[in-house]
């Protein structure tokens, strides 16, 4: 059985330009192009209700930041523009994954799941050409409990 941190890291890997995150380390990426890192926040209970017979049904939310390490030289507008489309791309490719029912499923119900991903955005740039970009990754899912 997969964790969710398992789960989510095989997801960004199976991005089709992902490789630009090398191996996608946990809370820690390199200061170097071509890597990347995922950064997990915990898990958000968002609501929860309970029938008549005592069952629980929670509305969780997984929170991820993912960092990737690109080139970028300072005042440069081409590289700048790579990694821009880089990112809109990945925020493209996760909502239509999460339409299409592609994306791993995380909770008790896979119609009410939903993965996004947004804010994605320069975080630092580097005088010796690199810049880190940060994505925020939400995966809100339903949880049942029966008592």
């Amino acid at each position: 059985m997969s964790t969710p941190l398992e789960m989510m890291r095989a997801f960004v890997a199976s991005y089709p330009d992902a490789d630009i995150l090398g191996e996608l380390a946990i809370d820690f990426t390199d200061a170097v192009p071509f890597c990347g890192g995922l950064f997990p926040s915990g898990v958000v209970e968002i609501s929860r209700t309970r029938d008549v017979l005592g069952n629980v049904t929670c509305l969780n939310q997984y929170n991820f930041a993912l960092y990737a390490v690109m080139e970028k030289a300072p005042g440069e507008d081409t590289g700048a523009t790579y990694n821009a489309e880089w990112l809109m791309g990945f925020q493209s490719w996760v909502q239509e994954q999460s339409c299409t029912g592609s994306a791993p499923v995380f909770g008790d119900d896979p119609l009410r799941e939903l993965i996004t991903a947004q804010n994605g955005a320069i975080y630092s740039a580097e005088d010796e050409g690199t810049a880190v970009y940060a994505v925020q990754l939400s995966v809100t899912f339903v949880k049942r409990y029966r008592s």
